[in-house]
């Protein structure tokens, strides 16, 4: 999934849509919304291309980093979005993620550490993880002959700013792509040799009783493109 240009204009792809909500698929190096943290930043926000796309105020229900892909979960208005907090405040509402981490994962885990918010204050942060597969590619990352990494699935059961970035690189498997948290030799690697800048991480599914219309929605999101441009890299 890439974004499609309507008049040079990013074209944001709607999973789902009814009455109350809106499922999208925000691409990656895009802001969800403008703030304080992102004033230098002068680009379009997701919530500024869905206006121009017609929706008059799409309001984030949840969250995504800058760089990183998925689903996401929008409200229609003001008046429908605490119904729809409720659901990630209650642990009521499932997020899986796909990301690429360096290093063989172990089959099955569980991230139950601390994590800052926006204010400096530690929170309780719970991440389970599930290795998809392993990978080794014939090439030298400093300190060794050859670089290997895993798909992972990422389950996190609380919402703090950065959890899975944080986790991946407290069990010492960064995310690749990842210039905070991540591991420079292996960036470096993804840039110079297979020209993959960006982020492996992805919000590929949402999982939620709708608390208007009463049904269980399963809603998944494709990945970028560049995830298939490194998977066609393996059989190089």
């Amino acid at each position: 999934m890439n974004p499609i240009l309507y008049n040079n204009i990013k074209v944001i792809e709607i999973i789902y849509e009814d009455d109350y909500c809106i499922v999208v698929n925000k691409p990656n190096n895009l802001l969800v919304h403008h703030s304080y943290f992102s004033r230098n930043i002068e680009e379009d926000s997701l919530v500024q291309l869905l206006k121009l796309q017609g929706y008059e105020s799409p309001i984030p229900v949840h969250r995504l980093d800058r760089k990183t892909s998925g689903a996401l979960l929008m409200a229609k208005s003001k008046d429908f979005v605490k119904p729809f907090q409720e659901l990630f405040e209650s642990q009521e509402i499932s997020k899986k993620y796909l990301a690429l981490v360096r290093g063989h994962v172990i089959d099955t885990g569980i991230i139950d550490s601390p994590v800052k918010n926006e204010r400096g204050n530690y929170k309780e942060a719970l991440t389970l993880f599930k290795c998809i597969e392993h990978i080794e590619l014939d090439i030298p990352v400093e300190p060794y002959s050859t670089a290997r990494y895993s798909f992972i699935e990422f389950e996190p059961k609380t919402g703090r700013m950065h959890q899975l970035r944080i986790h991946a690189n407290k069990i010492s498997h960064p995310i690749v792509g990842d210039h905070k948290y991540g591991n420079r030799h292996h960036n470096r690697m993804f840039e110079e040799k297979l020209e993959l800048p960006n982020l492996f991480l992805h919000g590929y599914q949402l999982e939620f009783k709708h608390p208007f219309i009463g049904r269980v929605l399963i809603l998944n999101a494709n990945k970028p493109l560049f995830w298939d441009e490194f998977k066609e890299s393996l059989s190089k």
